[in-house]
């Protein structure tokens, strides 16, 4: 049986299939967006990627595609913080064979690849070396000093260890991105 995972949604919702043969492509969907207006904090995720393939007992990665926070809130040292959260993963079905658990995702932010305005950005797990399962809420991204009118935009890698019993089948859950 091979894998193939495709991160597909408003930037959160995510599809996986387990299939037997080769893995076609899947197009990439508009990016999910959240209204940038004056005075807010906003945040644009990545609605789509292809994962590939794989064997269930192996592990994949891949890079998300750019998160983007967006602070517009005028003021002296706006601060912020970024997380990610998952849901498991199931196959209609039920039983344990037809879930893979959030807790076999991994998750890293790497450094920032883009920032406007002042601040001290800072990533909440810089190398692979830090990636951090999701088996509850982490700290992605922050912003710990500077003031409003500035951007951050990070490039997250997600690994998922797909279970050696994980059956074939479409997986469904979300990933999701928030900031306050």
């Amino acid at each position: 049986m091979q894998m193939l995972w495709t991160l597909v949604g408003v930037g959160s919702a995510v599809v996986a299939a387990v299939l037997p043969g080769a893995a076609a492509p899947v197009a990439s969907q508009d990016a999910g967006r959240v209204a940038r207006q004056p005075g807010t904090l906003s945040i644009t995720v990545p609605a789509a990627v292809n994962f590939g393939s794989t064997f269930p007992g192996s592990s994949i990665s891949r890079q998300l595609g750019d998160v983007r926070v967006s602070d517009r809130r005028a003021g002296q040292n706006t601060v912020w913080t970024a997380t990610v959260s998952a849901t498991d993963f199931t196959t209609p079905g039920g039983g344990t064979a037809r879930q893979i658990s959030r807790s076999q995702f991994s998750y890293w932010s790497g450094q920032a690849t883009a920032t406007t305005g002042s601040g001290t950005r800072v990533p909440g797990q810089a190398t692979s070396g830090q990636a951090q399962g999701l088996g509850a809420p982490r700290t992605t991204f922050r912003k710990a000093s500077g003031n409003g009118a500035n951007t951050t935009r990070w490039r997250p890698t997600l690994i998922v260890a797909v279970p050696e019993t994980a059956v074939s089948g479409t997986y469904t859950g979300t990933i999701t991105h928030s900031v306050a």
